[in-house]
This record gives C-alpha cells, sequence and structure tokens, in this order.
C-alpha cells in the first residue's frame, strides 16, 4: 500500500518524532470510528514511521518497567 507524505527517509529527526507523536495521538480516533481505508492508511503510515525511527535509533532507551521482568516485579 502506497501511503501519503513525504518518505520517512528524508524527514529530519526532530520532524519524524513529530510525525509519530502525531500520528500515536490519532490512533485511537482512528481505529475507533475512521473508514477501513483510513485505518489501513494510517497503519501503514504509523508502520513506516516507526521502522525508520527504529533504524534511527536500534539503540533507544528501553524502560526497564516496559520489559517482562520489570513488569513481574510490579505484581
Amino acid at each position: 500500500m502506497t501511503t501519503m507524505g513525504i518518505d520517512p527517509a528524508q524527514l529530519s529527526d526532530e520532524d519524524l518524532v513529530r510525525e509519530l507523536r502525531q500520528l500515536h495521538a490519532t490512533r485511537s480516533d482512528t481505529f475507533f470510528h475512521g473508514s477501513d481505508d483510513a485505518l489501513a492508511m494510517h497503519t501503514s503510515r504509523m508502520n513506516e514511521l516507526e521502522s525508520e525511527y527504529l533504524s534511527r535509533n536500534p539503540d533507544r532507551e528501553v524502560d526497564p518497567n516496559r520489559l517482562r521482568e520489570g513488569a513481574r516485579q510490579r505484581s
């Protein structure tokens, strides 16, 4: 599926993060109320942007509380 928008590889780091934050902010509304086409487009764009972010930040900081062991400690 082809999405609209700038190729994620062409975005600056700052623009990429801004786009991701905006996309995540609209995810719930798109999921619950968007058409099937809107949801498919949203998902495709989200996957493109997230893949680009992960490729640029393979050693990103991971919150220990977001790991399985951290969840066990909270229980």
